[in-house]
């Protein structure tokens, strides 16, 4: 295990060969992208709405389904059981998420430029870090939405967590919630770094071999 931490620094030194290099530039498209296509979904069914509530949620907004009626729904529902009205104010990060993203890509770049495993293995590391504190933001702010209720509300409910994926009865709703379009392309960039950092220590050991064999043949000839 000693032996292998030794080796890191040469094996993020190494350089991620061509085709490592386009995926990098694919990953970075698909960053660009993700940021006007929507992230996640929000669905809840009802008696009352059998054909459901949307709520889509972008890098940089929140959009509800039938042309922003749904979130009006949505909000005179919240009001009953003493919920705040969800808006776009509450998601400060949303101002500044779609330049992140626009930076992640711009790393990308710079990966595929240098040319070397630790410029992709440090844009993977802080795309990571960047993805799970999104995460947990964005359950937090779920969870503070369905905690903090107004006791003096028309319909006394307990407090609850809405499920971040998966689907969830609440009351007599069911919510749906899932990734979208966005995050999909989120993880194929992950995926697009995540191979091209394999590509270049791949492609390092695969040139390390035939110098190991000249020198072998160089030993046996001066034999």
């Amino acid at each position: 295990m000693f032996d292998f931490i030794d080796r890191i620094p040469k094996l993020i030194d190494r350089q991620v060969p061509g085709r490592g290099r386009l995926l990098l530039v694919v990953g970075a498209a698909l960053l660009g992208a993700s940021i006007f296509l929507p992230l996640w979904q929000i669905h809840l069914v009802a008696p009352q709405y059998q054909e459901g509530l949307d709520l889509y949620i972008h890098s940089y907004k929140l959009e509800a389904g039938n042309e922003g009626q749904d979130l009006k729904e949505i909000n005179g529902l919240n009001h009953y059981i003493g919920m705040a009205p969800i808006k776009d104010e509450d998601f400060a990060e949303m101002t500044f998420i779609p330049f992140l993203l626009g930076g992640f890509s711009l790393l990308a770049l710079r990966g595929a430029f240098f040319g070397t495993v630790k410029s992709v293995v440090d844009t993977l590391v802080l795309f990571v870090y960047f993805g799970a504190f999104s995460m947990w933001r964005f359950y937090h702010q779920l969870y503070t939405y369905a905690h903090n209720l107004n006791p003096r509300a028309p319909m006394d409910i307990e407090p609850f967590t809405p499920i971040l994926i998966g689907w969830k009865k609440i009351a007599n709703f069911t919510q749906y919630s899932y990734p979208r379009e966005g995050s999909a392309l989120l993880l194929g960039a992950v995926v697009c770094f995540g191979t091209a950092i394999w590509m270049g220590v791949r492609s390092g050991r695969e040139t390390a071999a035939p110098d190991a064999d000249e020198r072998s043949d160089a030993e046996a000839m001066s034999a």
